[in-house]
């Protein structure tokens, strides 16, 4: 299976081109939507080229989760300490985003391979945002700290107007995912698709993974939740983080693992999608030679239908000893 890469391939090509050609005076003014949720805008002046703005709009956040400033919990502090001195954050952001940031490349360190390290960073901007209040948890996960809402049902965006559920203790952190799409044929793949993905973490290779379950009725953790949020018709799966699976560098790789599930699950549903309908086409096109090998040629037809239509005249004895002569 496919991971999904944390950082926006666009913005990071972006970033470098800008920094590798910081000397021309190029403005820049792109939009672009990634994950189908998230919208981004960047900008530079002529009178500026130092500086960058990106702007980000993060999907519209369902009634169970709370945002604050128009960002989710520790998004601020997350952007302050992921980005120190070379981004500045812009109050009020602009029209229509929840956040813009402004960036001094002036103040990239001329170490080249930090640099691109901090470019990579900037370019997972959805990361540090979105994944802010799930990192702050399971960073008390890490270090065993007892938090204020432990053992309370934790709603965290990750898409429009759809959330996914937390369950926070000492020693563990349940993680419920209501799954939701909208096409039938996706909902069949995604049932599907998420039974054998349970199946699949039961194997001797991954014992050391979170353990998972998927289920067609919401499981009891989420009898808090708002009847909206139990709507889910591809069910629910529920993975349970332990503190091994966030210690070091883990916790980066789980946070961005557990935000982009959902797209992680669409990904490989039109994979499947698209790999069946090919599959199809290369059947049709395979019958479609079959038949045309067997359609007879006319030609042939004509002088299979010659042959049978000649008329043979029966000779009598007197006209047999004529011929003969």
């Amino acid at each position: 299976m496919i991971l999904l890469q944390s950082h926006s391939k666009f913005l990071l090509q972006t970033l470098l081109n800008r920094v590798q050609n910081f000397d021309k005076g190029v403005e820049l003014d792109y939009h672009w939507v990634e994950f189908g949720d998230v919208r981004y805008h960047i900008q530079v002046s002529m009178k500026n080229p130092q500086h960058l703005k990106l702007s980000v709009s993060l999907p519209i956040p369902p009634p169970d989760t709370v945002f604050m400033g128009g960002l989710p919990s520790g998004a601020i502090e997350a952007i302050k300490s992921a980005y120190g001195a070379v981004v500045q954050i812009l109050d009020p952001p602009r029209d229509g985003f929840n956040l813009t940031l402004k960036l001094n490349l002036s103040k990239l360190p001329p170490d080249e391979e930090y640099k691109h390290v901090l470019l990579v960073k900037i370019a997972s901007v959805r990361e540090v945002v979105l994944g802010a209040p799930l990192r702050l948890i399971l960073k008390q996960l890490a270090s065993r700290t007892v938090s204020s809402n432990i053992n309370q049902l934790v709603a965290l965006v990750h898409r429009p107007k759809e959330s996914f559920f937390l369950v926070p203790q000492v020693d563990k952190v349940t993680v419920i995912f209501p799954m939701r799409f909208n096409d039938s044929i996706d909902i069949v793949l995604a049932t599907s698709f998420l039974q054998e993905f349970v199946e699949a973490r039961r194997t001797a290779g991954l014992h050391n993974a979170p353990s998972c379950s998927w289920s067609s009725t919401p499981p009891l953790e989420l009898k808090e939740a708002a009847t909206e949020a139990l709507s889910a018709n591809a069910g629910f799966v529920t993975f349970v983080i332990f503190p091994r699976h966030v210690e070091g560098k883990k916790l980066d790789r789980t946070v961005w693992s557990l935000s982009t599930f959902h797209a992680y699950v669409s990904y490989h549903v039109k994979c499947s999608e698209g790999f069946m309908h090919t599959r199809m086409r290369r059947r049709v096109e395979s019958l479609i030679e079959a038949l045309g090998r067997a359609k007879p040629d006319t030609d042939t037809e004509n002088r299979k239908k010659g042959g049978h239509n000649r008329s043979f005249k029966r000779l009598s004895l007197k006209d047999g000893r004529t011929n003969s002569n």
